[in-house]
């Protein structure tokens, strides 16, 4: 082990500082690459034509189904929201989801309601919708007052989807996106209008006021994983593949650190630290 770092410090030379905030700083940068090398390979899959793993369906996918046809049997409409947020990770996921919702409204003719807090997020939402209509041939039963900009202020986002949803007593709510202290207004409102809620974000602060007081919530990635199955994108199921293939090496290396440490060895630790 002394003899390879030897040969590693004439080979990069001055290239190295031997800190330990340095050498946190190589291992992240040889992990990048690695991951880096994982995307590449499977985006070029994604690209071809060879068939791609399949993603487990999440149990929320089939509540989606299910609060779309309980709002269809009430004659009642849903509410989607989006969150405060503008087009971040989350949101475009959300839009992939709302497409979904989209299409299955169209198709039952139930009203959906879409509520935002960004005015950029209008025009998009409005296309997605509109073409959700069209591809069920359906265009003249889309409502354009149905996808609403309402503020870009946080309460009185929150006042306006608590205000439509008690007063067009919607069956259904839904709430994918990255999500503030609003959160917990929308589901205190939604279990007062009695609707069956669904909820999916990556913020950590809000996920346990959805898992509370939600009948389904998408905790975290699954956010992302329920786009990417419902929008059937090979290059998003590649994207999740290589995460997970990540977190793989990831847990696998922890792991051999903590079976090696029990038994004294400081091999891994020695590897680490070779120069």
């Amino acid at each position: 082990m002394d003899a390879l770092r030897e040969s590693m410090n004439s080979i990069f030379g001055s290239w190295l500082v031997t800190d330990s905030t340095s050498r946190l700083g190589l291992i992240c940068f040889i992990y990048a690459i690695f991951y880096s090398i994982v995307n590449l390979y499977w985006f070029s899959k994604a690209r071809g034509s060879e068939a791609m793993p399949k993603i487990r369906r999440i149990a929320g996918l089939d509540a989606l189904d299910e609060a779309i046809g309980r709002s269809t049997e009430m004659g009642r409409p849903i509410m989607y929201t989006t969150g405060m947020e503008g087009l971040t990770p989350p949101t475009f996921a959300s839009l992939l989801i709302l497409s979904y919702a989209g299409r299955s409204v169209a198709r039952y003719d139930t009203r959906m309601i879409v509520a935002l807090s960004q005015v950029i997020l209008l025009p998009i939402c409005e296309t997605i919708v509109r073409n959700a209509y069209v591809e069920e041939g359906k265009p003249d039963a889309f409502r354009a007052e149905d996808v609403r900009f309402l503020t870009t202020d946080q309460l009185g986002y929150a006042t306006g989807v608590v205000g439509t949803l008690i007063r067009e007593k919607c069956a259904s709510s839904l709430m994918f996106g990255l999500f503030q202290g609003e959160a917990l207004i929308f589901c205190e409102a939604g279990f007062t209008a009695g609707a069956i809620q669904i909820a999916g974000t990556t913020s950590n602060s809000q996920l346990p006021f959805f898992i509370a007081t939600c009948d389904y919530t998408l905790i975290g990635e699954e956010l992302y994983a329920a786009s990417a199955y419902l929008g059937k994108d090979r290059i998003r199921i590649a994207t999740l593949i290589a995460q997970d293939f990540g977190k793989v090496v990831v847990i696998a290396v922890i792991g051999l650190g903590i079976l090696l440490n029990l038994f004294n060895s400081t091999i891994l630790t020695d590897l680490m630290t070779l120069y």
